[in-house]
């Protein structure tokens, strides 16, 4: 960030916070949550996956990743070249649900 864009910011933070404009909200006196992920996720869906989280809803995309590696989890433990066969089938399945499920939400973003 450029070093005049700091000082104006910590200007404005420091004003509102004069102004009393910083005080009662929400979280006050909490650390800031860690969310590491969003640092690689699309502001827009960034928000929309804190909307859907903040009302306990799962979106398509987590709930297949979760089957996902249950799926990797089942190949693992597989015994024999059918139960191996089988249990690839059934990643390839959940993995071609997800890379839809993906695609979907790429296009309904922009």
């Amino acid at each position: 960030m450029s070093h005049w864009f700091e000082r104006l910011a910590e200007r404005r933070m420091l004003k509102a916070r004069a102004e009393g404009k910083l005080s009662g909200l929400a979280g006050e006196g909490k650390p800031l949550p860690r969310h590491l992920e969003a640092a690689f996720v699309d502001p827009g869906e960034a928000v929309g996956y804190r909307i859907m989280a903040e009302h306990g809803a799962l979106p398509e995309e987590v709930q297949l990743r979760k089957a996902l590696a249950a799926a990797k989890a089942a190949y693992a433990v597989a015994e024999g070249d059918e139960a191996r066969r089988a249990a690839m089938a059934g990643i390839a399945e959940v993995q071609m649900k997800l890379s839809i499920a993906e695609e979907a939400r790429r296009k309904f973003m922009r």
